[in-house]
């Protein structure tokens, strides 16, 4: 392609429609999508919360994340259809409601989201390469982590903590910038590895002391009361606590449903969410209440509930299980950080200059400002509510992908021209009013100021774990009364 066309022309070749033939995924590398969404440090943390801390009835919690799963559900086959459909990713498909320039800008937002929590991850994961590192050092020679070059600070963290979040910075970037194909890799070996690991941790819980771990597991599993009209509220908090969760990967969903064979393999992947949420809550669960009462001796009076992995590591004294269970906590998070953040990312950035960045380009860019993140985020992002500010530019979102299905599936009639999508000229279907599809912006706009009011308006807050779906009804809605003229 020559440079006169290229200024004339949107299409990058990491953002053109996947071939026929490359469509491979079928429903098995969804299961294992979803499954690695589930597996994070935070889902294990939140899921055994649910269960064991806010003392809800168990199949209260079970029934409010099964609804909360399958809204997930539902929604991920609507958006996920015409990327699958048309083999684009969720940013060239933006271009359809917002315009090619509207969704150059707004679909940054999810760049901006991405990065910041890439960051924020990248440094609790280099905290599980630290401790790898000073098990090696301690069982070395125990007097080394006395020495003042280990002790010395500089941004809140010493020698080992720098160390580690450079191995953790240094080793996803290699292995994110290799393209789709190996990703695809990285995301099969992670969701079967983490299964593996944690069937391991459950059965060393299990057989450390069969009837006492079972007597406590069987203890939380209490039937009792769960039909009563009481229940209906923690039901509806608990469900929109499960789709707050999951809902940062459906609106860029595409990204990945754009390799799907077809509609029906779709489908039979997205409604694997709700086996991999329940083999997930069930080894969460067991090795929690295992755990604690193990540690309690008392499995009908659990004292201290210990929820984040990190926290149960700390309490086993046991050298090979401890090792074991890091490995997998730095697999899980690495291939969650892979497909809620960089991914997304590495596409939302591309689009935005397509004539000069590439997958391994872009994957640079955000490991610079992740690693900023990072290595800042003790010291100062952590101290200055930078979450509020990742929560608001979240609030796009659902409006976002309010407009994207009402523009798809209403005004479009499921229809798009993949020439003019990739196309700068004033004639092209998507180029609207200079690049700008004024109808698309205001909805969007509009639709932003509802969600986000849930997060800065004190009386709105109890909505905020609907914020989303909220904001994509309020979108989608006005968005079919003005564009259906």
């Amino acid at each position: 392609m020559s440079q006169q066309k290229s200024k004339k022309t949107l299409i990058n070749w990491d953002l053109v429609s996947v071939n026929p033939n490359d469509k491979n995924w079928d429903w098995k590398d969804l299961f294992c999508f979803w499954g690695v969404i589930i597996q994070s440090v935070i889902g294990f943390s939140l899921i055994a919360s649910l269960y064991l801390v806010y003392n809800l009835n168990s199949f209260v919690v079970f029934f409010g994340t099964i609804l909360g799963s399958l809204l997930v559900y539902f929604l991920s086959n609507w958006i996920g259809k015409p990327s699958q459909k048309f083999g684009l990713p969720f940013v060239v498909l933006l271009r359809s409601s917002l315009g090619i320039k509207g969704a150059k800008y707004f679909g940054l937002t999810r760049c901006l989201v991405g990065v910041f929590l890439f960051g924020i991850q990248t440094y609790f994961l280099s905290k599980a390469f630290g401790y790898l590192i000073r098990i090696a050092l301690f069982n070395y020679d125990p007097a080394l982590l006395d020495q003042q070059i280990f002790l010395t600070f500089f941004l809140g963290m010493n020698l080992i903590d720098w160390v580690a979040i450079t191995i953790a910075i240094l080793s996803q970037v290699f292995l994110f910038s290799l393209g789709m194909k190996f990703n695809k890799k990285i995301i099969k070996f992670s969701a079967i590895a983490v299964y593996l690991g944690m069937l391991t941790f459950f059965l060393s819980v299990l057989l450390s002391d069969v009837i006492f771990t079972t007597k406590a597991f069987l203890n939380i599993l209490d039937l009792g009361n769960f039909i009563n009209k009481n229940n209906l509220a923690p039901i509806i908090t608990v469900m929109g606590t499960t789709f707050a969760y999951l809902s940062i990967v459906i609106i860029s969903f595409g990204d990945f449903s754009r390799y799907v064979k077809n509609e029906k393999e779709l489908k039979k992947g997205n409604f694997s969410l709700l086996l991999n949420l329940i083999l997930f809550s069930f080894f969460a669960l067991f090795i929690v209440a295992g755990v604690d009462a193990f540690l309690d001796k008392d499995p009908e009076n659990l004292s201290r509930i210990l929820t984040n992995p990190t926290d149960i590591i700390g309490k086993i004294d046991n050298l090979h299980i401890t090792i074991m269970a890091l490995v997998f906590i730095i697999i899980a998070s690495i291939s969650t950080n892979l497909i809620a953040n960089f991914i997304p990312s590495q596409y939302t950035l591309i689009n935005f200059i397509p004539s000069l960045l590439s997958i391994k380009s872009a994957s640079y860019i955000i490991t610079f400002f992740g690693f900023l993140v990072g290595i800042f985020w003790l010291v100062f992002f952590s101290q200055i509510g930078i979450l509020s500010f990742v929560d608001t530019c979240g609030a796009f979102f659902g409006p976002i992908f309010g407009v994207m299905v009402s523009d798809f599936y209403i005004i479009k009639k499921r229809n798009l021209f993949n020439k003019d999508i990739y196309s700068l000229e004033s004639n092209g279907a998507y180029y609207y009013s200079g690049g700008w599809h004024i109808k698309g912006v205001y909805s969007l706009i509009l639709g932003f100021i509802f969600s986000a009011s849930t997060i800065w308006n004190s009386n709105l807050m109890f909505l905020q774990s609907y914020s989303w779906i909220m904001g994509a009804f309020v979108s989608g809605f006005i968005y079919y009364l003005l564009a259906r003229r």
